[in-house]
């Protein structure tokens, strides 16, 4: 049987161990070496797939001199999770007010207008 590759999601989530495991700073040559032999990650995708971490805001990147560093610490996971909870819990919030309001019209609009 041939071996299946990991799927992007999978690698993400790898990378993030990396990050959450250790509690360290890297630049990109050290995520290169540690990432296929620690989590299996193929060396030629760890570049995009930090990038799409970067990009997500997943991992934070900062430049220093001619360097790029990477980091992630659960914590900022935590506070993210909760973020985005709360966005939602306001979002659905909003909704039931707009629905209300919207059944209300609704009632108005079917004063005076009886089957005929």
């Amino acid at each position: 049987s041939k071996k299946k590759g990991l799927s992007l999601e999978e690698k993400r989530t790898r990378m993030m161990e990396i990050f959450f495991e250790s509690k360290d700073v890297f630049q990109l040559k050290d995520i290169e070496k540690i990432a296929p032999k620690s989590k299996g990650i193929a060396p030629m995708t760890v570049k995009e797939v930090l990038q799409s971490l970067v990009d997500d805001n997943m991992v934070d990147c900062e430049r220093v001199g001619t360097s790029n560093y990477y980091w992630a610490f659960p914590s900022k996971a935590l506070h993210a999770r909760k973020h985005k909870l709360e966005e939602l819990q306001k979002q659905v919030s909003d909704a039931k007010q707009r629905k209300l309001s919207l059944e209300k019209a609704v009632e108005k609009a079917k004063v005076g207008r009886e089957d005929t």
